[in-house]
């Protein structure tokens, strides 16, 4: 169990994203939104907005992301967020939004993810969960490394937010099968999998980018009823029912949800402080690796935030993306 000092903030799992930001300027502040088309990304672009930032909502889908960026410029009377392609699970359209990326980056908040009911895979034959969640965001993210550092030299610091999830207890990293090649494929596993990456990415960015002024956090956004849940095979579903039902998680509205990343977003506690997984606006506690969820809802896993785990995941993650 994790005995050192946890950074806490007065925040708490009912807290919603406008209250985080209350009294908070973000004017001149560019933030980037992965899959912001729907769920707990439009409510982090929309608070995003209405606090003065300027926001990109990077999504598949345009039309969808169009009509979100209407109605959050009409509803906080705001700059309308700009709306561009992202395919998380295509590398070609990764590469056109960095390169086509100009200026400072100070916020870039890897919200978006998929879930699948069974094995789909990418082009190159990677397990679409992993390969969107986790090496497409490592991507964009390493992709938009130069412009977060002219972010952090000219606000005092640029922020990576990670959105992992609960999920990350159910499995660490399978290094000799990470695209379910040789193993059976099951579907919570595979998203366990890449939130478990998601965590360890926040770990490693951390280490190698904070002398730039970058840091990264993981955040848990608790239990949200959201889009992500349509392609739930009838066993996630069970699975999810029962984990609700022995106490894992209770539900929170899209609001609550996005306060978390928020949280590690623009409170201060979080500023020059990265490596760290957020549950219910606070850091989470460390748990052993064979912790049951059930007891610890809020923790986090070591293997989620183990340093020589998460320098391993980047050299593969940066390895198979020069493939």
């Amino acid at each position: 169990m994790d005995t050192r000092k946890l950074l806490c903030t007065p925040f708490t799992s009912s807290t919603t994203a406008e209250e985080v930001l209350r009294d908070i300027d973000l004017t001149g502040v560019r933030a980037v939104v992965t899959g912001a088309s729907s769920g707990l990304g439009v409510e982090t672009a929309r608070a995003l907005t209405a606090a003065g930032a300027e926001v990109t909502l990077a999504v598949r889908n345009t039309s969808a992301g169009d009509a979100v960026a209407e109605t959050i410029g009409r509803s906080t009377g705001r700059i309308r967020p700009r709306v561009v392609r992202l395919d998380l699970a295509d590398r070609a359209t990764v590469t056109r939004f960095v390169e086509a990326w100009s200026g400072p980056l100070h916020l870039l908040i890897n919200n978006a993810g998929v879930v699948t009911g069974g094995l789909e895979r990418t082009r190159e034959g990677w397990e679409l969960q992993f390969a969107t969640n986790h090496l497409g965001h490592f991507a964009l993210a390493t992709g938009l490394h130069h412009a977060l550092a002219r972010g952090a030299a000219d606000r005092d610091g640029a922020r990576i937010v990670s959105v992992s999830s609960t999920a990350h207890m159910r499995s660490g990293i399978d290094f000799d099968d990470l695209h379910f090649e040789r193993r059976g494929y099951d579907p919570q596993i595979a998203y366990a999998q890449s939130k478990t990456a998601n965590s360890l990415f926040a770990v490693e960015a951390t280490r190698l980018w904070a002398a730039d002024g970058i840091v990264a956090n993981a955040v848990n956004p608790g239990g949200i009823a959201t889009g992500l849940q349509r392609n739930f095979s009838p066993e996630q579903k069970a699975s999810l029912d029962a984990a609700e039902a022995a106490g894992v998680f209770t539900y929170k509205t899209v609001e609550q949800g996005a306060a978390t990343s928020i949280v590690a977003a623009v409170s201060p506690e979080f500023a020059h402080s990265g490596g760290h997984y957020l549950d219910d606006a606070q850091e989470a506690y460390t748990v052993p690796n064979d912790a049951d969820l059930a007891q610890h809802p809020h923790g986090v896993k070591e293997w989620a935030l183990d340093p020589a785990t998460a320098r391993r995941l980047w050299t593969v993650s940066t390895g198979l993306l020069r493939v």
